[in-house]
């Protein structure tokens, strides 16, 4: 499973609290991210946290697929053969988002992704106002949270549709929040027979 939304909305406060949840139930979880641990997400990490986004939407976009397709190699695919429960904090959801936000086809990539990348079982998108979400970073704004930015970020992922794609009120607390999340997740373990 998947959690997506703006930077601020909780997704690594809330893909921690679930994986533990999980993991006290006796299930098997592995805890992931996006951009990965490798040279790629790196390099990606660096840039996303400079000052200067030099880089076309399409070199961005090429970075993330690479990233990505060693994440979904190494990580993902791996753990999912295993029969464990795979949450990952952002997937190929950003990049419709983030990318194309940016001008790229949202379609397209969502198109260029699901080609190599497993498509998970679940999705929240956590929906915070970007007002909100940039309070919560408590840091110089990168080029990436810029607010008008933001918008058309959240635009996107208010457009994304799916039977496995749900969106949760990021402004509840976590608490709250978590509670509904790990709820709606072991609903949907039970239908999928325990592998999300």
């Amino acid at each position: 499973m998947a959690l997506e939304g703006v930077d601020g909305s909780g997704k690594s406060t809330q893909a921690r609290l679930l994986a533990v949840s999980l993991l006290q139930q006796g299930r098997e979880v592995v805890l992931t991210q996006e951009p990965g641990s490798g040279p790629v997400g790196q390099r990606l990490r660096r840039y996303l946290q400079g000052a200067d986004r030099h880089l076309s939407p399409q070199e961005e976009l090429d970075l993330f697929l690479a990233d990505r397709r060693e994440h979904v190699e190494q990580v993902i695919k791996p753990a999912l053969a295993a029969g464990q429960i795979v949450i990952t904090d952002r997937y190929y959801y950003s990049s419709v988002a983030y990318q194309g936000a940016l001008g790229l086809d949202p379609t397209w990539i969502l198109a260029e992704n699901e080609a190599f990348a497993p498509q998970p079982d679940l999705v929240f998108i956590l929906v915070l106002p970007v007002s909100q979400a940039l309070a919560r970073l408590q840091r110089p704004h990168q080029l990436s949270e810029l607010p008008l930015y933001l918008e058309q970020v959240a635009a996107i992922y208010h457009n994304l549709q799916g039977p496995h794609i749900q969106r949760l009120d990021a402004t509840a607390s976590p608490q709250t929040l978590h509670a509904t999340l790990l709820a709606r997740t072991l609903e949907a373990l039970g239908e999928f027979g325990g592998v999300g």
